[in-house]
């Protein structure tokens, strides 16, 4: 059994937390319930103190000989906030204490998670944004909302997500990692660089030698480490998604420019994961007009040019730096491959671990309508220690997942 506070605050998604109560009482967990005052507009006192079976209080200024706002802290194995409005996560993020919900956040060191509900302009205003990355670099779970109808004929993002969804989420932080210890999550503490998305070699102005890559999976790996508790330096060439919230963020075009972001933010940090398509090749020259089409002359000639490999050559900079580097101790490459009659995509994907020189390759088969732009994947992990493989599929979601989960095995190996 766990003790956790359930935060409730003031938006038409309250009743949502009472069925999430409702979870967690049938889980045999102990909870204690912290409304604002204002959310009692929404569900009331009596509600709360039916479901949870015990006391319900909002001020500082009740059960003071308990030290009440202290106490519920300090006890709790974890805190979740359901729903998170715009002004509970602004009041959060200032570090504020003027009811017993807020004090109790600061007074707790529990984990804590997040479940915001708001309007989709309150959700999207720079304002919440940064309340919301704040919260995520000091550790709490901010949630993202889910996209769908809010109150009256609004729709978008900012829906309060399922309870279901939301028992899932907190379901880590209520495992005993042993035998009356407190769970764990299995990057805590950690800093990993994930590069995302697919390289782009101008060749003038208006053309470029590029690749499918959407962005999608290592958007994905983005968001599994930080669920288990990682710190994510996120490097997203081109995308056709935004990379997530609570990140620390850098962009780049080209290969050689992606280089520079990825050698910055790998000094540092304990895993790199090389998930962007960069492109193999450049044009030799750039054009600084567009190139003309034209019946009088020849079709033009592109020579291309080899780029930096980027992975080996982090790999090469590490074993220069010995002990004293500070480059990760655990470097994940991706191989895009096609097979062919000489070799399977297998083959030439342990034919590049070995060359690259990384403790881990993430193999998959790419074509027109394989991997690049599509929700699905399927993957092949391979590791350098001559470790069993590892086979995910499924959604990039579950991949992800799957990925990150090797990524914290070789860490406690």
């Amino acid at each position: 059994m766990k003790r956790i506070v359930l935060g409730v605050s003031a938006g038409i998604a309250a009743y949502k937390a009472a069925l999430l109560l409702r979870l967690f009482k049938e889980a045999g967990h102990h909870v204690d319930v912290i409304p604002t005052e204002a959310s009692l507009q929404f569900v009331g006192i009596a509600t709360w103190e039916a479901l949870s079976g015990n006391p319900v209080r909002t001020s500082v200024f009740e059960a003071v000989d308990t030290v009440n706002h202290v106490r519920l802290g300090q006890m709790a194995d974890l805190v979740v906030i359901v729903p998170a409005t715009a002004d509970v996560l602004a009041r959060a993020a200032a570090g504020m204490a003027n009811d017993l919900l807020t004090g109790t956040l600061l007074a707790t060191g529990a984990p804590v998670v997040m479940a915001p509900a708001m309007h989709t302009e309150m959700w999207e205003h720079p304002a919440t944004r940064a309340n919301v990355a704040t919260l995520r670099s000091r550790g709490v779970h901010v949630m993202d909302p889910a996209v769908g109808r809010l109150t009256g004929k609004d729709s978008g993002p900012g829906r309060l997500p399922e309870p279901e969804d939301i028992f899932a989420t907190v379901g880590p932080y209520l495992s005993d990692a042993g035998e009356g210890a407190p769970a764990e999550l299995p990057l805590a503490g950690r800093i990993l660089a994930i590069s995302a998305g697919g390289t782009r070699e101008p060749l003038d102005p208006v053309r470029y030698l590029g690749n499918r890559s959407s962005g999608r999976q290592g958007i994905a790996l983005a968001k599994a480490a930080m669920a288990a508790g990682a710190r994510v330096r996120f490097i997203a060439a081109h995308m056709d998604q935004p990379a997530p919230e609570g990140v620390e963020l850098s962009t780049a075009s080209t290969a050689r420019q992606l280089q520079a972001a990825v050698n910055e933010a790998a000094r540092g940090a304990d895993v790199l994961i090389m998930s962007a398509a960069v492109a193999d090749f450049r044009p030799a020259e750039y054009v600084d007009s567009k190139i003309k089409k034209s019946d009088e002359h020849a079709d033009p000639v592109i020579t291309l040019v080899r780029n930096p490999d980027i992975l080996a050559l982090l790999v090469a900079d590490r074993a220069a730096q010995g002990l004293v580097g500070d480059l990760p101790g655990l470097i994940v490459g991706f191989a895009a491959e096609t097979g062919d009659a000489e070799n399977s995509v297998l083959e030439y994907g342990a034919a590049k671990l070995a060359r690259k020189g990384c403790e881990l390759l993430v193999v998959n088969e790419v074509g027109e309508n394989l991997t690049f732009g599509t929700d699905e994947n399927s993957v092949t992990i391979l590791f350098a220690n001559a470790a069993e493989p590892v086979h995910a599929a499924g959604s990039k979601d579950d991949v992800a997942a799957a990925i990150i989960a090797a990524v914290a095995g070789a860490l406690r190996g």
